[in-house]
């Protein structure tokens, strides 16, 4: 395989449409001969047209630069010798591929008709597991010196390099997976499955020897299972360090530069007492108080001297993930003594290696399904949980882990596989930890199902404390959405689909059931056709409910529109009818199709494996078939408290549609069903106080006699941070929208330049933010600076993080996620923005009907909700600023409510103290030149 002769080829280009006139303006070629790059060749191309503005931004490359440069059919000779006899291997392929084959018959040649290879394909395979699969973003991965993105001869020599790390890696693979991946990639875009047949002719199987720390189980290839020393948790006369010296020498085994925090130990000796003292207790910590440390470490403590379990829940998988890869490997490093720990989430979340296995070969998978099937091959070599979170699916590949993903079946599997269950083993691991980390959702689902998640458990720490509320409120909650209602249907199918509906109805043929007595094929097809037209109709009608509804403001894609019991209109009317048709059509399908299994029960003994794969397959999807038709009543037909709403996109009503229920206060479900059950219970955050009191929080999780402890930030705010409100806006509800995006976009042009970028701006309205990215853009002032918008500019939050921090002159615009949970340390982030004060829109449903709920109950809803809700994201929001000892910067504050309301004094007492200057944007720039 080595031996083979590999260019690689990357283009710079005037835009993507080779048929439409667009023309290669940078042509670079690295051939690779016996693994080793033997030449180079690049040059630039006179397009003979202009190059436009965007893509001489995004290469560097002007009309200048090629005006000298030779036209393409003077080097195309040249290119066609290179090619001679070689694989053809890009960065995406098909683009450069193809440009080139137009560019070289419009210079008379023949063009290039030998095999491809795809390296953005073969990383998706061999890397199941990368953030992403751009170049940049695997150079950085495999640390690659990557100097000039979108330049052609750097583009091409990093991708070279690149290429033979992925060949270098395909060689190293069992022979056993090589023979997979072959029969798999017949699927695929490129020719990765010629290399793959070369590489299994120079393998001798006699002589295989497998890569360290892998085996081969019924034919699969899988990572050993890692010999951990079992450390049940038996009583031991531990000695808690009672001293803070004794504190400091345990926490300085892990830190080579240890930072004496006396928060971190004051928040120790408070865990370690409530526990104790088997009581509840809140915790607000500020930034720099090493929080997890603070409680992971009185949590192990306590559950090696009493032989019990501390259950650790937090609401995002990233601190979930930090915990396990980050701090308790530290505190391995500071305990004198050994313990165990594990990450459980929902079962649905491991991977099924017996259903993996059955449909491996099926025949008829889509490029998405044969893609994944393919990562999945892979990472099992390298995954020790089988988590999905490990991996980077394709879209497409998410309707396949459906498919595959663990369940409860009624068919046990057969034993050999039941001992690689990654399901299981999380739960066995568990069940003989001292700490076990989950996620908030995993912790409430454990209440419903009376405790058979996880293991007995009296301690537990609810770490980013200020979501326990949300959470618990979709968890008690309902959601129906069109996407994945389809989804579900589509996997029992019509019987010409030949998906579960057929395969069940060929076993009971092959089982010799005698059906007679049940309804005929036929019938149930019938039945499955209503059901999808119903669905269709159903969600039809929520989308026209809410058009009818909803203000749909000029220029507003997207709505949330209030369901009312109480309404009485057409629209409702014909909504809940059509509700109680879909809900009976999933009861009679459900129905028929257990008399169906029924047939097949007594026949267990006499089925395959893969029949019994079906029949666990048919268990799953009317166990979610149930769950659908309880969620359609409990939303429209049975008489509930909730707050119902829908989300609609007005752009695609159909597939953008959700329902939603909620209750609209969890505190006494929470408090009778959770904390009066559990010993002792700790929840914390960095927001939790309004004001310095805990009432807002103690009320919202029903939890009003828990003991609670402050304790402030180590870092020096006031040394460090300048709060600069700005004088000379207007009230934000006094203009128009378009009016105040046009003021705060002067504003930010101005700033960005006095701060030369490095800014965050946090808005609370997508609309607002769209408007002012555009208006910044088509100003054309900040044309040297990279800025990158949530929902414009593409990737997910860490991604557009990442990139922020790439560039020395780059702003970021973000919305609702950014407030919080964004982590951008040191000079990358020296301004923060905050747009308007964080208030949830008064009509927003949620917010409308607990509004209502609380004057029901006698209160003010300002004041018990609105506000205290407003001032924790502001707190939240403002946190992003300081991330460590040495940061420094400036906050502020375009919305003048918080300095000409009686309220906005509240939003000041909240935060850490810091010097407060207000004025107009002349005097807010000169503050920033001298502070920075």
């Amino acid at each position: 395989m080595l031996e083979n002769k590999y260019v690689v080829i990357d283009l710079e280009t005037t835009g993507n449409l080779p048929k439409k006139g667009d023309r290669i303006i940078q042509f670079a070629a690295v051939v690779i001969e016996n693994g080793i790059i033997t030449e180079m060749f690049s040059s630039l191309v006179n397009p003979k047209k202009q190059i436009p503005a965007f893509i001489e931004e995004l290469t560097g490359i002007d009309d200048d630069m090629v005006k000298d440069a030779p036209a393409f059919s003077e080097i195309a000779p040249r290119i066609e010798k290179i090619l001679e006899g070689a694989y053809f291997v890009a960065h995406n392929v098909l683009f450069d591929l193809s440009f080139l084959q137009e560019e070289l018959q419009l210079a008379g040649f023949e063009g290039f008709y030998g095999s491809v290879i795809d390296t953005v394909e073969m990383a998706r395979i061999l890397y199941p597991t990368a953030d992403g699969y751009k170049l940049s973003d695997l150079a950085e991965k495999e640390n690659l010196q990557h100097d000039r993105p979108h330049q052609a001869d750097s583009d091409a020599e990093v991708t070279a390099e690149l290429f033979l790390i992925l060949l270098n890696k395909l060689a190293s693979m069992p022979i056993t997976t090589l023979r997979q991946l072959s029969q798999l990639s017949g699927g695929l875009k490129s020719d990765l499955q010629q290399l793959l047949d070369e590489l299994l002719v120079e393998k001798d199987p006699t002589e295989e020897v497998l890569p360290e720390g892998i085996e081969v189980f019924k034919g699969i290839a899988l990572k050993k299972e890692t010999a951990k020393q079992a450390v049940y948790r038996e009583k031991e006369p531990l000695h808690y360090p009672e001293k803070e010296a004794e504190k400091i020498k345990i926490i300085k085994q892990a830190f080579e530069n240890f930072e004496n925090r006396t928060g971190q130990l004051t928040m120790m000796d408070g865990i370690y007492q409530a526990f104790q003292k088997q009581e509840h207790l809140l915790i607000e910590a500020g930034t720099g108080v090493g929080k997890s440390i603070g409680y992971l470490l009185p949590s192990v403590f306590y559950s090696k001297q009493k032989g019990q379990p501390v259950v650790v829940s937090t609401h995002t998988i990233q601190l979930q993930e930090q915990i396990i890869k980050k701090e308790i490997p530290m505190l391995e490093k500071m305990l004198p003594f050994k313990f165990t720990s594990v990450l459980l989430k929902g079962r649905s979340h491991y991977l099924s290696l017996v259903k993996f296995n059955e449909t491996l070969l099926d025949e008829n998978d889509n490029y998405d399904t044969t893609l994944t099937k393919m990562q999945i091959l892979v990472w099992l070599m390298e995954t020790d949980t089988g988590d999905k979170d490990e991996l980077n699916l394709a879209s497409g590949g998410s309707f396949y882990w459906n498919r595959i993903k663990n369940d409860p079946a009624v068919f046990i599997q057969s034993y050999e596989w039941l001992e690689k269950d990654f399901y299981l083993r999380a739960k066995k691991t568990a069940e003989e930890a001292n700490l076990i980390i989950t996620n908030h959702s995993l912790l409430l689902s454990d209440l419903s199902a009376n405790g058979s998640i996880l293991p007995n458990f009296d301690f537990c720490i609810i770490d980013e404390g200020h979501h326990f509320e949300k959470v618990a409120s979709q968890f008690f909650g309902f959601s129906l959405d069109y996407l994945s209602t389809r989804m579900l249907l589509s996997q029992f199918g019509h019987y010409e689909q030949k998906q579960l509906f057929y395969q069940f109805e060929e076993l009971l043929k092959l089982s010799g059931s005698k059906a007679e007595a049940l309804a005929h094929t036929s019938k149930i097809n019938k039945l499955a056709t209503d059901l999808f037209y119903e669905m269709d109709e159903f969600f039809k009608l929520i989308a026209l409910y809410a058009k009818k509804m909803g203000s749909n403001k000029k220029g507003f894609t997207r709505a949330k529109v209030r369901f009312s019991d109480e309404d009485h209109g057409k629209e409702k009317s014909a909504l809940v009818h059509s509700a109680e048709r879909f809900a009976f059509l999933l009861k009679d399908l459900h129905l028929a199709m257990m008399d169906r299994l029924a047939l097949i029960e007594n026949k267990k003994g006499k089925l395959t494996q893969e029949h019994r794969n079906i029949i666990e397959e048919l268990i799953s999807f009317l166990h979610d078939l149930e769950e659908l038709k309880n969620t359609v009543q409990s939303c429209f037909i049975l008489k509930t408290n909730f707050v119902k709403w829908m989300e609609v996109d007005y752009r695609s009503p159909q597939n953008v549609t959700t329902f939603l229920a909620k209750p609209a206060s969890v505190a006494v479900a929470l408090r009778e069903k959770f904390f009066n059950k559990k010993k002792s219970v700790v929840v914390t955050s960095a927001t939790l106080t309004v004001n310095h009191s805990f009432e807002y929080i103690k009320k919202e999780i029903g939890l009003p006699s828990a003991s609670t402890m402050i304790i402030p930030s180590p870092f020096e705010y006031g040394d460090h941070v300048k709060l600069l409100i700005s004088e000379d806006l207007p009230e934000i509800n006094s203009v128009s929208l378009d009016d105040y995006v046009v003021t705060i976009t002067e504003h930010i042009i101005s700033l960005s330049e006095a701060t030369k970028g490095r800014m965050l701006i946090l808005f609370t309205a997508y609309d607002m933010l769209k408007k002012t990215y555009e208006l910044i853009k088509e100003s054309g002032f900040l044309s040297d600076f990279a800025i990158f918008a949530q929902g414009i500019t593409s990737g997910s939050r860490t991604r557009l993080t990442r990139n922020f921090q790439r560039y020395d002159k780059a702003i970021l615009l973000g919305t609702s996620s950014f407030w919080e949970g964004v982590d951008i340390p040191g000079e990358d982030l020296s301004c923060l923005i905050i747009v308007r004060l964080p208030f949830s829109p008064p009509d927003e449903p949620f917010t409308e009907a607990k509004c209502q709920y609380i004057i029901q109950q006698g209160g003010n809803a300002f004041s018990d909700y609105s506000l205290p809700e407003a001032i924790l994201r502001f707190k939240q929001g403002f946190g992003r600023l300081i991330r460590t000892a040495s940061d420094r910067g400036i906050v502020i504050v375009f919305d003048k409510r918080i300095i000409t309301t009686k309220y906005g004094n509240a939003f000041l007492k909240s935060i850490p103290a810091v010097p407060v200057k207000k004025g107009n944007i002349d005097e807010l720039v000169e503050i920033i030149n001298e502070w920075l």
